[in-house]
């Protein structure tokens, strides 16, 4: 017998949206994995660097993920995140495997010196100030990142907030980003962009995501949205899983 539309929402409501796993998700919604595989990337590199540095480190799951996989790791190893939720579960998670993790508000200046690191890392950085990771790698240093691409998940965003304008849609855009990299005095080495099909099985899967990626409908409540939400609830059980499609790109920039 299906859930109720009360039942589903209430559910996702009450979930705890701290940290950037989303096992919460499981057998709710899918999304395709890009190609390149992020996580056997960053475990790599991580073990072949000196001084490195994950930044947006979100509640520590990738790069703890990427240190229990690798051959090694760095002498020094650091860790930002800006949201106090996610620094204390990064915190539990990453200091037990040698990582330092620094409360910084995502704003210039990187709380680190010049030329401090020859690894800098990031995984879905919400904002990426180029400058100051081109000041804090060591000349030869590799930012080694994978980006949100433009316009990712739109189809769910334009279903709360309408079609969005152009400019909004090309935020991210991986040739610009690549431009502002240069800008900053970086060569961009590889480059990659992916789409990759999601899918929302109920309509708890599509409260629990906007709950917890707040950036796709700023300010999302399910009372703000409880009569569009009921739309997609009726829609999902008439037509089957609400289909949407994640932009990323794999970027690789070093330092000359």
């Amino acid at each position: 017998m299906a859930r109720s539309f009360e039942d589903l929402i209430g559910e996702a409501e009450a979930a705890p949206v701290a940290g950037w796993d989303f096992s919460w998700l499981d057998g709710r919604a899918t999304e395709e994995r890009p190609s390149w595989g992020y996580q056997r990337i960053l475990a790599d590199r991580v073990a072949g660097a000196s001084a490195a540095l994950d930044i947006q480190t979100g509640g520590g799951e990738v790069l703890a993920g990427a240190l229990r996989t690798g051959a090694g790791k760095p002498a020094v190893l650091a860790a930002t995140e800006s949201w106090p939720p996610n620094v204390v579960k990064a915190t539990r998670l990453l200091h037990p495997l040698g990582v330092v993790v620094v409360a910084d508000p995502d704003e210039p200046p990187l709380p680190f010196a010049d030329a401090a690191f020859d690894l800098v890392t990031s995984r879905h950085p919400a904002t990426v100030w180029w400058t100051e990771i081109a000041r804090v790698l060591r000349p030869g240093g590799t930012y080694l990142a994978q980006h949100v691409g433009p316009a990712s998940v739109f189809e769910l965003v334009e279903f709360f907030l309408g079609p969005q304008p152009e400019e909004v849609r090309r935020g991210r855009h991986p040739d610009d980003e690549s431009a502002q990299a240069r800008a900053a005095g970086l060569d961009v080495v590889d480059l990659r962009p992916q789409s990759l099909r999601t899918e929302f099985f109920d309509i708890g899967a599509v409260v629990y995501f906007l709950r917890k990626v707040i950036w796709m409908v700023p300010g999302f409540t399910v009372e703000a949205y409880r009569d569009r939400l009921r739309e997609l609830h009726e829609r999902i059980e008439r037509e089957g899983p609400f289909v949407a499609h994640s932009t990323r790109f794999l970027i690789e920039a070093r330092k000359p």
